[in-house]
């Protein structure tokens, strides 16, 4: 005679998810996922899964946030706590050897704020941007002078990048 055990099945436990739990026609993309828009224009997610990283530059990214860079903390302001379009920024956030300024990972867009110091460095700036963009994302540069003096001008510039840039084209 065969003894029966307490199995999930025995016990009433279910092995599926609730049906309010369930994609609806399989699409879990829009479950896990909200769609971005800017001013009424919806754009593509095209997140970049697996970037490199460098442990060894943690600290390194610590301090910069830490340290405070004026232009850095004013555009910081402005799109802290999803107050750009509901969009999540990471500031000082390492990709491979390299720490960039700003990223937004759900658009695999990198911002770099350009001052004095990348004035003597374009050749390293042309390599770094190179390999970022060797890696599917797009690097945006804004000029401290800009954030500095017109913050209305660098979040509409950066309104117009993005939504050309990652606009969802309607057949």
């Amino acid at each position: 005679m065969r003894r029966k055990t307490n199995t999930p099945a025995n016990l009433g436990i279910q092995h599926s998810p609730l049906p309010e739990g369930c994609p609806k026609d399989g699409v879990l993309k829009s479950t896990l996922q909200k769609d971005i828009a800017i001013n009424g224009t919806i754009l593509k997610l095209t997140p970049i899964a697996d970037l490199p990283y460098q442990p060894r530059l943690k600290e390194r990214a610590k301090l910069l946030r830490q340290a405070g860079n004026l232009s850095e903390v004013l555009f910081w302001m402005q799109v802290t706590k999803k107050r750009f379009h509901k969009i999540d920024f990471d500031r000082q956030r390492i990709i491979g050897n390299y720490i960039v300024d700003f990223y937004v990972k759900k658009l695999g867009l990198v911002i770099e704020i350009d001052g004095s110091s990348h004035d003597e460095k374009q050749d390293y700036d042309k390599k770094r941007e190179d390999y970022l963009i060797s890696l599917g994302l797009k690097v945006y540069r804004i000029t401290v002078e800009d954030v500095m003096n017109n913050m209305e001008f660098v979040i509409v510039g950066l309104e117009e990048y993005i939504t050309k840039a990652y606009r969802i084209n309607h057949p």
